[in-house]
């Protein structure tokens, strides 16, 4: 198969919705997976190939995505597992990736490109499997980024239906339970340092769980929690959906916790079932997510909410100017000051970007 980046479909131009909104987006990604794709073995699982069509995402594509008319004053870059330096060695390698980043952020702050901090946050990874010896690497990647790296994510997607995710993305089960990841856990509240949780929504327990047990970290369940709809969980979404609200409830409950409102267009959710970037329209895709968002801000409020693009991943349903018109229909009866929040002031907070 053809590796490209060919640019996501829009069937009609849309006009922006409040364009002078101010939005700190505070998930995305940036990778190059070219070099990766021969090590997926055809038939590849659905999941890659929703990749495929944005294998190569930089500077260049975040810039162009960032100026398409909203108003995206900021950006946190999200760990992927891109731009390893394997000279490092294995515990350390993941600093290469903050490194990597730093650099785009300083690329976007020279004004060249405008007034945008792209990349003003910077989310690394650590494996916190290693237990203590985490903080090694933590004290690693912060040196790597001093003013930008923020924190760390450690996916614990995990489900029984391996289609779900495909064999490359599965956590091991029950991770963030595991005592020896919590002891390592427990590093990043040592530093002051933030943690983002990628389950998807059958773990939102292990979550709440985790979030008891270290009251004092900040974490921020990332995409509403992933509903699910493809594989095994194909049809089922207005089934489950009651299961995955009381979960998210509950989990608002957790003072320390906080929600990523977005991550909606994955293949994994269904919605849409097309893709990738089929062409639907922010009306539609409104209408599809604005259960979701509305019970994550009933539980978490507008203070503890943050809308994200999840880019490039969400190609697969919207396009970057369409997502947030979705957003912004979602929200049109909202007051100003909770747009501020939502849109902004809650992941300036949450990330620490004065």
């Amino acid at each position: 198969m053809t590796v490209t980046n060919a640019p996501a479909v829009e069937a009609i131009p849309e006009a922006i919705i409040e364009p002078d909104l101010p939005i700190i987006d505070p998930h995305h990604h940036l990778w190059d997976l070219r070099p990766m794709m021969p090590m997926f073995p055809e038939p590849r699982h659905r999941f890659i190939e929703t990749l495929v069509d944005a294998a190569y995402y930089t500077f260049d594509h975040l810039h162009a995505d960032t100026a398409t008319g909203h108003n995206i004053i900021a950006t946190v870059f999200m760990e992927c597992g891109a731009f390893y330096n394997a000279a490092y060695g294995d515990a350390l390698k993941v600093v290469g990736e903050v490194e990597y980043v730093n650099g785009v952020a300083a690329q976007g702050a020279s004004g060249i490109y405008g007034d945008q901090r792209l990349c003003a946050g910077i989310v690394g990874h650590a494996d916190l499997t290693r237990g203590a010896a985490a903080g090694e690497v933590l004290d690693a990647l912060k040196a790597a980024a001093p003013g930008r790296f923020k924190g760390i994510r450690h996916q614990g997607a995990w489900d029984a239906d391996p289609d779900v995710l495909g064999p490359p993305f599965h956590a091991p089960a029950e991770l963030y339970r595991d005592a020896t990841f919590r002891e390592g856990f427990a590093e990043l509240g040592k530093r002051g340092m933030s943690f983002d949780a990628w389950i998807l929504e059958p773990q939102i327990g292990d979550v709440i769980d985790l979030a008891r047990a270290f009251p004092d970290t900040p974490i921020c369940l990332d995409h509403c929690g992933t509903p699910l709809g493809n594989a095994s969980y194909a049809g089922k979404l207005p089934e489950r959906f009651g299961i995955w609200r009381d979960s998210i409830l509950e989990l608002g409950k957790c003072e320390n916790v906080a929600v990523k409102l977005g991550g909606l267009a994955m293949h994994n959710c269904a919605m849409p079932e097309a893709g990738p970037a089929a062409g639907v329209g922010s009306e539609e895709l409104a209408r599809l997510w604005k259960p979701y968002i509305e019970t994550c801000i009933e539980a978490f409020g507008t203070q503890r909410g943050m809308f994200e693009s999840n880019y490039p991943v969400d190609r697969w349903g919207a396009t970057y100017p369409v997502l947030w018109n979705a957003f912004k229909r979602i929200t049109a009866g909202a007051s100003a000051d909770e747009k501020a929040a939502l849109y902004a002031g809650n992941a300036a907070r949450f990330y620490d970007i004065g």
